[in-house]
């Protein structure tokens, strides 16, 4: 038989933690998980802060990684993100010359998208995005025209961006490995769909839908991606209300984490599976037993008005 592993101790891991992997699909967490196995603690990796707190929040959301661990607890010697290089005027004068670069249209159809002559702090902030990041001119397009829009939606139509805080987005992207129009057209995709999805989650919070902040953006993507149905988050919700007097995102994240560890996202499947849907049944029950209650009080009056008005004629 062929050898498989390489010669060493053995890490082992429960098959239901393996199966949550699985289900998960995330590359990340799985290789994460096996650090934690390995070392006990984030030293020795060597990966941006960035894709640790993804990874280390994705398997936090299954129980998988200790609560207290902060993805700020960052290896004593990661490997940091080369610091963009400091261009010269001349270094962008001469991107603007060359007549092989796309960096003119791009900067051309920034300023047009924008209304504004682009300064020459704006040009270097742009010329980053092209030469450092090296993201392709139509990915900056759809990044700038998603900064644009996010901006609008939130502010009002006419608002917009600052170059910085498009450099900002453009460095998550890069991040993200974001650097081609597919990869980019299905990020704003998902972007998109989960905005929608806020509104919604927030209306079934009792939340008028409003901009969201970012840590409301993760427990909503998380509950999205593990596959909880609206029903499911109510329920989730009115159990926090029950216990808690008011939302309270971590305690309701709690709660849907707990059922999908034992995978619970529909409303029937919790009252079948959770042993506190009692509560839920018993709210269902009481609802119907008063709506019996409530009709048979209608029609004992209605008997009684009956009986009165025989009572009546025969007085007569």
């Amino acid at each position: 038989m062929a050898q498989l592993l390489s010669p060493g101790s053995i890490i082992a891991m429960p098959d239901q933690a393996a199966d949550r992997l699985l289900r998960l699909d995330s590359g990340d967490a799985a290789l994460l998980y096996l650090h934690l196995l390995r070392r006990g603690s984030l030293d020795g990796l060597r990966w941006p802060e960035e894709r640790i707190r993804s990874a280390l929040e994705q398997l936090k959301s299954l129980g998988m990684a200790p609560a207290n661990l902060l993805a700020s607890q960052t290896p004593a010697d990661p490997v940091p993100e080369p610091p963009p290089p400091e261009y010269a005027l001349e270094d962008i004068t001469a991107a603007l010359a060359d007549p092989s670069s796309t960096f003119p249209a791009l900067a051309d159809e920034v300023e047009r998208r924008l209304g504004k002559k682009l300064s020459a702090n704006d040009l270097r902030t742009l010329y980053t995005l092209y030469d450092h990041l090296a993201l392709p001119t139509e990915v900056i397009f759809l990044l700038v025209n998603w900064c644009i829009e996010e901006m609008e939606r939130k502010y009002g139509p006419g608002r917009r961006p600052f170059l910085s805080q498009i450099r900002k987005e453009g460095f998550i992207w890069a991040r993200k490995g974001i650097d081609t129009v597919e990869a980019a057209e299905a990020h704003l995709q998902s972007l998109i769909r989960l905005r929608g999805r806020g509104n919604q989650v927030l209306r079934l919070l009792d939340i008028q839908p409003r901009p969201l902040v970012e840590r409301e953006k993760h427990y909503i993507a998380a509950w999205d991606e593990m596959g909880f149905d609206d029903q499911a988050i109510r329920v989730a919700y009115e159990r926090t209300i029950m216990k808690k007097q008011a939302m309270d995102w971590s305690y309701m994240n709690g709660i849907l984490r707990r059922w999908h560890e034992k995978g619970l996202h529909t409303l029937e499947a919790i009252q079948a599976g959770d042993r506190d849907a009692r509560p839920v049944q018993a709210a269902q029950t009481a609802g119907t037993q008063s709506s019996q209650q409530a009709q048979q009080a209608r029609e004992d009056m209605e008997q009684m008005r009956r009986l009165m008005d025989q009572f009546k004629r025969m007085e007569e």
